[in-house]
């Protein structure tokens, strides 16, 4: 099989795991990691008392990755305008080195996930950030490739099998250079490597159907992002809803694998258990503060100096976090000089003795020559083409909105059974003064209950933005892909969700008969089911909650329907912003003007109005009391609503695209202040 990447990618290579003498531990054999296929890794256990890596590619093109940051503050803006920021972390520095694992470990809200999220360039908005950050000596924007961030949150698509998830991850990572049997292989071998070959075809299951369980969803996303083996490793909690023997196993694959390649892993891991052995550094936070940092062995022979010693019998990484656990400071503990302490006492110990240690000169001597050493700058990775991403993307939307019964199917279920109301309601309707009425009730029916009932896919396309939004950070693809992806992979579901309902509207009602009639509806409604979307994708970029969502989509819509021209004619609107602007940018006077037009132009309606016999009403006439602008096509209102859809769409492009370049800018512009 070729390697990921030409000209040297890694294809890994096997290894022994790092083991404390007299201790057995699982420990991968054969191909530990690879990017092609091969047999399935076994798991025997061994007595080993060193670290014996094999050697790594030779050919390998990246770099290894010496990861420094020094004196790094992170502030959170308060809720209010007057509130104090909150410091998140305090001064801390550290290091990571190619082919082990650091462990950022700490009770709950000491500052482990902001720290990962620091080094990893991922703070959120509202969060600051100083301290000097470096790789390999110099500050410089992790290209795609290099790095891979696993996430707390297992944001995966709930509609896919195992397979099917990591399949289409490999297309949208692995470069075209690779053939597609070749991303497959490569694929089934991840995916054996976290032993989930059992369930490679079980949904992943989310909010509506069961599927896998929370921490085989952990595995998935484990899976995706070591796909392309990078470079540089940062897991948040990545034992989180796992048992013991799958956290040993996960975690002993990522040590081999890490020893083998020279891949640098950081790991924010709140309750390590015997995962802890595998670890070869520390990084212990309590209340942002560093506790201490340095190999595993010294962080013992540290508690034991300062008067904290392990207890026999006792794992040291839960006597550590039990030290430094001040939320439940009523219990106390003790140490080796019989005094009584409580944590937060505890902490203030540990926390001095560090900062006066010959641990924090070490730390400080090995920044200081990691940061020396240089490197080669990293280069982004060969990477799929746009045409591979967008056909990938659209074959998995695709897919997701068949099997997810919220996104179109309980719609059309919806739509077919009140069409078929309506019509048998307003069944046959003749040419009397008063169909007149009744065909513009219909048409105001179908307009406002149609589009109203699009926001009802809101929340699983909210899911999509979730995965779009990990992905996206990850750098798999971009926006542009993503938009025409979903538009692409929509298109047939909603011209079924229209046409099937709207002919039996049609037919029932008996509206206008005539092919470009019955087209024109059709192509009308639809037009307004895909700006409705459009509209929501908007409100999905800017408020993060479905409810929320669903909430302002709702009122952007009753906005629109208020002043759409059929409650009030248009000049009996208030000019001040009723109808200047309002009235001009709601989509419904588009729409509902074109349909009156595309259903009373060349009409006529006898009217029992006039006193002269057999008197009639023309179409034109109507129109002309509805104040339907006349100067224009019907097919202008369906070409302004096709504007306006791809206007919306641009507007989410814009707002993803202005959000990333702003923040930084602010987050830069926040830590200048501090």
């Amino acid at each position: 099989m070729r390697p990921l990447w030409p000209n040297g990618g890694s294809t890994g290579s096997s290894v022994d795991v790092s083991l404390t003498s007299g201790r057995r531990r699982p420990t991968s054999a054969g191909s530990g990691s690879g990017s092609g296929g091969g047999g399935r890794a076994e798991v025997y256990f061994a007595d080993v008392e060193e670290v014996r890596p094999a050697p790594a590619d030779a050919c390998r093109e990246d770099p290894a990755v010496y990861l420094t940051w020094e004196d790094v503050c992170v502030t959170a803006s308060g809720a209010g305008s007057r509130a104090t920021p909150a410091r998140i972390l305090e001064g801390i520095s550290g290091h990571a080195r190619p082919g082990e694992v650091l462990a950022i470990m700490g009770p709950s809200g000491c500052g482990k996930t902001t720290l990962l999220d620091a080094l990893a360039g991922r703070l959120g908005p509202g969060m600051s950030k100083t301290g000097l950050i470096l790789i390999n000596g110099r500050q410089e924007k992790l290209a795609f490739g290099t790095s891979a961030y696993v996430t707390q949150d297992n944001v995966l698509m709930s509609t896919l099998s195992v397979r099917e998830a990591i399949y289409y991850s490999a297309h949208l990572q692995l470069p075209d250079t690779m053939l597609v049997s070749e991303k497959r292989t490569h694929a089934e071998h991840v995916i054996q490597e976290m032993r989930l070959d059992d369930i490679m075809d079980t949904r992943i299951g989310g909010r509506i159907t069961k599927g896998i369980s929370g921490g085989q969803r952990k595995r998935v996303s484990i899976c995706v992002e070591m796909l392309t083996r990078p470079r540089l490793l940062f897991l948040d909690e990545p034992t989180s809803g796992l048992d013991s023997a799958a956290s040993y196993h996960v975690m002993s694959h990522i040590t081999s694998v890490a020893a083998g390649e020279g891949m640098t892993v950081v790991a924010a891991v709140h309750q390590p258990g015997e995962v802890f052995e595998l670890f070869h550094s520390l990084c212990l936070l309590a209340h942002g503060r560093t506790v201490f940092l340095g190999t595993v062995s010294d962080a013992t022979e540290f508690f034991n100096l300062n008067g904290f010693p392990c207890p026999c019998l006792r794992n040291p990484s839960e006597h550590f976090l039990g030290t430094i656990n001040k939320d439940f400071d009523e219990e106390i503990v003790e140490d080796s000089r019989y005094r009584r302490k409580t944590a937060a006492k505890a902490i203030d110990t540990l926390t001095n003795a560090y900062q006066s240690s010959a641990y924090l000169e070490k730390t400080t001597n090995q920044i200081i020559q990691m940061k020396e050493m240089g490197g080669a700058p990293f280069r982004t990775r060969e990477r799929a083409s746009f045409c591979t991403k967008l056909l990938a993307l659209t074959k998995r939307s695709f897919v997701n909105m068949h099997r997810d019964m919220g996104y179109y199917w309980m719609r059309f279920a919806v739509f077919t059974v009140a069409c078929t109301c309506v019509g048998t309601v307003f069944h046959h309707i003749d040419n009397s003064y008063n169909s007149i009425q009744t065909r513009c009730n219909v048409i105001m029916y179908m307009t406002i209950f149609l589009t109203f009932m699009a926001i009802g896919g809101f929340p699983s396309f909210a899911e999509d933005i979730k995965v779009f939004r990990r992905e996206r950070l990850s750098g798999h693809y971009g926006v542009t892909e993503f938009v025409i992806s979903n538009t692409l992979s929509a298109t047939p579901y909603l011209a079924v969700m229209i046409i099937i309902p709207g002919a039996i509207l049609y037919y029932l009602t008996g509206l206008t008969r005539g092919g470009s009639n019955i087209a024109y509806f059709v192509v009308t409604l639809y037009m307004c089911i895909v700006l409705v979307e459009s509209i929501m994708m908007v409100i999905a970029a800017v408020v993060p909650d479905f409810l929320m969502g669903i909430v302002v989509g709702s009122g952007v819509q009753a906005l629109m329907m208020t002043n759409g021209g059929f409650f009030r004619l248009p000049n009996q609107l208030p000019k001040p912003v009723w109808k200047y602007p309002c009235y001009y940018i709601s989509f419904h006077k588009y729409a509902v003007q074109g349909f009156y037009k595309n259903e009373f132009v060349g009409q006529t309606f006898a009217s029992d109005q006039l006193i002269m016999a057999n008197a009639t009403i023309t179409g034109h006439q109507v129109l002309e009391a509805l104040q339907v602008e006349m100067w224009y096509s019907k097919w202008v209102n369906l070409a302004i609503l096709f504007g306006m859809a791809v206007i919306y769409r641009m507007m989410f492009f814009a707002i993803v695209k202005v959000a990333e370049g702003i923040r930084p800018k602010m987050r830069r512009m926040k830590c200048s202040l501090i």
